[in-house]
């Protein structure tokens, strides 16, 4: 299982599941902890446009998608989420309460939005770089300012945050390499220095959450290493604001272990496509609405039979 993040959402991305009574349950309890509909928040684009808002929607959105695969009786072997979407794949597997993990990422998208606002800043996708080549990025556009790599999405799909001007130096450069530069929908520079103000605030919403065994082992970002150690859950959970989002190594540690279908529940087809990236020959699926879930229930049914 995989839950995307932020970058994924998009107006009225909570309609599909209020049709599943699985779905309509989850977002009726995430709209009784937010105290509005998060189903007519998620219809507002400018609503979408504030951390604050479209981390819990995006949570609500990821978390309906898993009940309803899971009221088709499919089992999971493993789970990652990116960046905020790994608060969703610990509560889908039970290794914290999906009510204690929502509060979490309500006082995470505050934090952030604040720490966005105190200082601008923006991320950047380099397509057609690895990693490394856009740490050189880093390293001569920083020129004093943060400019960090932020996600490893793929080997030719680097992400880099920063600094306003340090990103646009960094994008400039990357086209004169033959890159192709992909702004973000997001509000500030996530997973760079930057974020250093909310990371105390985000420790200490995490350390209110109790941990335990989950249901099947999680890749958290910070490590890219399956994980089903509630202590090291909780520190690499409390730590991965600041730290980068390592998605292509996550992807090759699933296949590693012999995941062979990676399957995306929530808004988008961004993670599902990139798995075909990482890891040649995997097979990646997207789960937007109940069709999506049903279809593919029927496919894992033919085949187990």
């Amino acid at each position: 299982m995989l839950f995307p993040g932020q970058g994924s959402q998009y107006p009225g991305m909570a309609d599909p599941w209020i049709e599943h009574p699985a779905g309509k349950d989850v977002l009726a309890e995430a709209s009784d902890v937010l105290g509005y509909d998060v189903a007519e928040a998620c219809r507002d684009e400018d609503k979408l446009a504030d951390t604050s808002v479209v981390q819990p929607a995006l949570f609500a959105c990821d978390l309906a998608a898993f009940r309803v695969l899971e009221s088709h009786d499919i089992e999971f072997e493993m789970g990652a989420g990116h960046s905020l979407g790994e608060f969703v794949a610990l509560a889908a597997a039970g290794a914290v309460e999906p009510r204690e993990a929502l509060e979490a990422v309500v006082e995470r998208g505050r934090a952030m939005q604040e720490a966005s606002e105190a200082r601008r800043g923006a991320m950047t996708a380099l397509v057609g770089l690895s990693a490394e080549e856009a740490a050189a990025i880093c390293a001569t556009a920083g020129r004093g300012d943060v400019l960090t790599v932020a996600n490893e999405n793929s080997p030719k799909q680097t992400v880099v945050s920063g600094t306003l001007e340090a990103v646009e130096r960094a994008e400039e450069m990357a086209r004169s390499r033959g890159a192709r530069v992909v702004r973000l929908n997001v509000a500030g520079a996530f997973h760079s220095p930057l974020m250093q103000p909310a990371l105390a605030r985000v420790r200490e919403a995490v350390a209110r959450m109790d941990f335990r065994e989950p249901r099947f082992p999680i890749v958290p970002n910070a490590s890219a290493r399956p994980s089903a150690h509630p202590s090291a859950l909780r520190d690499l959970l409390s730590r991965h604001l600041v730290s980068p989002v390592r998605w292509e190594r996550s992807m090759r540690a699933m296949a590693g272990a012999g995941v062979e279908l990676f399957v995306e529940a929530g808004p988008g087809e961004v993670l599902s496509k990139l798995v075909k990236r990482c890891v040649p020959g995997a097979r990646g699926e997207a789960v937007g609405s109940p069709a999506d879930a049903e279809a593919l229930a029927s496919e894992i049914g033919a085949m187990s039979r």
